[in-house]
């Protein structure tokens, strides 16, 4: 039986130009950073910009952002996400707060579809969205779910970490999904196997991230997350409105 939730899905996405998925191998690599990042740096721009953080293992943009408790999404024939420095944000912790969110299988499955199906987010330039790390239930279920989604995909220089994009990669490829790049954080050196390995795979290579130990000074104030190696690296990066 079809569920009849993901009809309107569509709907709910049509007035947005670009999905882009941020997404990594493996948690740890700072994919919520460069996620929130990303956005606020289109903001900047001048672009419509929305953030939705659907990271089940620990939504966390919201602490990057300093978004205030008081500040909540609204009800009208739907969720209409709050505006957050500039841009539209919604995040799974309106719905499970502090609490862990230990979904599994058919309840991540029904909680995306919720999410998706209730969300108006009107008309965007983008929409990011920072994804849980690894290629599980809710990377399956978002590629069918959402038509016209990109993965951006982050790493590390750690070859370790770089494995596991291989097999991101491996399987995104199989599902014909495509890929907007590959950025490298917390970079530490000027070794090149990440880049080399990346263009291996036939993929581009968007840049590094040096590892910026001021980091942390900026968790809660955008204006500091812009100024950091994060966020001068994605305020340099181009990415179109429209996918060519």
């Amino acid at each position: 039986m079809v569920d009849p939730r993901t009809s309107v899905i569509d709907e709910r996405l049509a007035g947005i130009s670009r999905i882009i998925a941020v997404s990594s191998g493996k948690g740890g690599v700072g994919k919520s950073m460069v996620a929130t990042a990303l956005a606020m740096s289109l903001v900047k721009k001048g672009c419509r910009v929305g953030l939705f953080d659907l990271d089940f293992t620990g939504p966390s943009t919201h602490i990057i952002l300093g978004v205030p408790s008081n500040v909540q999404p609204k009800e009208d024939k739907g969720i209409v996400p709050p505006t957050v420095e500039g841009l539209a944000y919604m995040s799974l912790v309106y719905f499970v707060g502090n609490y862990p969110a230990p979904l599994r299988g058919t309840d991540v499955s029904n909680a995306l579809i919720e999410l998706l199906s209730i969300t108006q987010w009107g008309k965007l330039d983008f929409l990011i969205i920072d994804m849980p790390p690894g290629i599980g239930d809710a990377v399956l279920d978002l590629v069918r779910l959402v038509k016209r989604i990109e993965f951006l995909i982050i790493t590390t220089s750690s070859l370790l970490a770089f494995e596991v994009v291989k097999k991101q990669v491996a399987l995104l490829s199989e599902l014909n999904m495509p890929i907007i790049g590959v950025v490298e954080n917390m970079k530490m050196d000027k070794a090149n196997v990440v880049e080399m390995e990346t263009e291996n795979l036939g993929l581009i290579y968007l840049g590094s991230i040096s590892f910026d130990p001021q980091i942390e000074e900026a968790i809660g104030n955008s204006a500091k997350l812009l100024a950091t190696a994060v966020g001068r690296a994605m305020t340099q990066i181009k990415i179109a409105k429209t996918k060519r």
